[in-house]
């Protein structure tokens, strides 16, 4: 571990002294301070304004236990068992507040850590210093300590250094910090993409080395991961970070496919609609992209010689979505909706009867036409069923009844529930 040392005290950047904080964040530092304890807004907050980014969350980290937390703030409450925080709240706004946290291996009295046998922090709840508490964090970059009541930035591993060099730098060992937490090496990849920083050498190997103990995180936590991954203006960057890195098998219930193929381009295309969608301000949903990066792999095991085996697709879908939920606990109110636009592809397809007058009630309509598109598109297919939705959405209904039936007599004979584009299901 980095030698312990004493605070340097850099000039505070100006960018900082120039910020402007949340209000509830500030009054906790305050009130801390106040009540004679040491509080300091900490981590993504104090990186992200120093990088130039508007900053989300407002993190606070404090020498006060959390029990001495609770009783300055009547509305908090005491969260964790693996880490104890407080969870500060006003009507608009969330604070963690977390305490400083010793190096319980070298402190007699570690009761308060536990580890499994490959090295897995599973509770740790030992308070320290200040100065130990940073040596607990997992890079540089994170380990900054502001106070923005006195206006001072406590650096003690470099990190406005790492900043200005853009690079992702792990305070110890990172073996063996990606043994106590294996998620830590898809937080690296994240901030690499979020602030267009490259990534260590030895984060690097370490990343490809312990990448397997991510089997070992639960598969709720490894969805909220997912979540911060894939919906952060960054899924098409971080998608191709983690399969060179081995590490999207851990997330997604796929396989990797040739360049160019079918499965890739769809991927790649639901990754980008689902990137500028994000900037621009579009409502996402983890169920949507869940339902693209799966879509493949229902094909490719539903294909049979270049025919969609249909009850085949439909027993399919519940095991692969179960599949998906030993990786990431997907919520159930997404295990409908997923299904939903699988199935409404085959009657966007089809465009039977009096069909598609229903199709256009469905809650699900808009999310599986957007799917149909994206399909349509990394399948390179040229009919036009795309088109043809987007028309009967805006005419009215003379036209409606006009364009179904020279769809009728476009077809010759029976209609044959054909399913899926060509190239899909090459």
């Amino acid at each position: 571990m980095t030698k312990k040392n004493k605070a340097p005290s850099p000039r505070t950047p100006k960018i900082l002294a120039d910020s402007k904080f949340s209000p509830l964040s500030f009054e906790i530092v305050k009130s801390l301070k106040k009540a004679g304890y040491q509080a300091y807004l900490v981590g993504g907050c104090v990186r992200d304004l120093l990088v130039g980014i508007k900053a989300k969350d407002f993190d606070v980290s404090t020498n006060a236990t959390p029990e001495q937390v609770r009783k300055i703030f009547r509305a908090s409450r005491i969260i964790g068992k693996r880490f104890r925080l407080v969870h500060v709240f006003s009507r608009n706004e969330l604070i963690e507040v977390s305490t400083f946290r010793a190096d319980a291996s070298k402190t007699k009295n570690n009761d308060g850590l536990v580890k499994d046998t490959d090295g897995k922090i599973l509770r740790d709840n030992v308070w320290g210093s200040l100065e130990e508490d940073c040596v607990r964090r997992d890079f540089s970059i994170n380990a900054l300590y502001f106070d923005p009541v006195e206006n001072v930035l406590h650096d003690f591993h470099n990190g406005i250094q790492h900043i200005q060099k853009k690079t992702i730098v792990s305070i110890g060992d990172p073996m063996l910090r990606f043994e106590e937490d294996p998620v830590r090496s898809l937080r690296a990849i994240r901030f690499s993409s979020k602030l267009g920083f490259k990534i260590s050498g030895d984060i690097k190997e370490a990343i490809y080395k312990k990448a397997p103990l991510l089997g070992n995180i639960s598969n709720a936590r490894l969805f909220d991961e997912f979540c911060k991954i894939f919906l952060s203006q960054k899924a098409s960057d971080n998608f191709e970070k983690l399969q060179s890195f081995g590490a999207l098998k851990y997330l997604i219930n796929t396989k990797k496919y040739p360049v160019d193929s079918f499965g890739l381009r769809f991927q790649q295309a639901a990754l980008i609609n689902t990137d500028n969608r994000l900037k621009s301000d579009q409502s996402v949903t983890p169920g949507f992209l869940l339902a693209a990066l799966m879509w493949p792999k229902l094909i490719d095991e539903t294909n049979e010689k270049g025919t969609l085996n249909l009850k085949k697709f439909f027993r399919s879908m519940d095991r692969i979505i179960r599949e998906q939920q030993e990786l990431t606990a997907i919520p159930r109110k997404f295990h409908g909706y997923i299904k939903d636009i699988w199935s409404l592809q085959l009657k966007l397809e089809t465009r039977l009867g009096h069909q598609p007058y229903k199709i256009l009630n469905h809650p699900r309509f808009r999310a599986a036409y957007d799917f149909l598109l994206l399909r349509e598109e990394a399948a390179k297919d040229g009919q036009g069923i795309g088109s043809w939705w987007t028309d009967f959405q805006k005419v009215n209904r003379p036209r409606k009844i006009e364009m179904l039936q020279i769809l009728r007599d476009s077809r010759k004979g029976p209609v044959e529930k054909k399913f899926g584009f060509l190239e899909e299901l090459s």
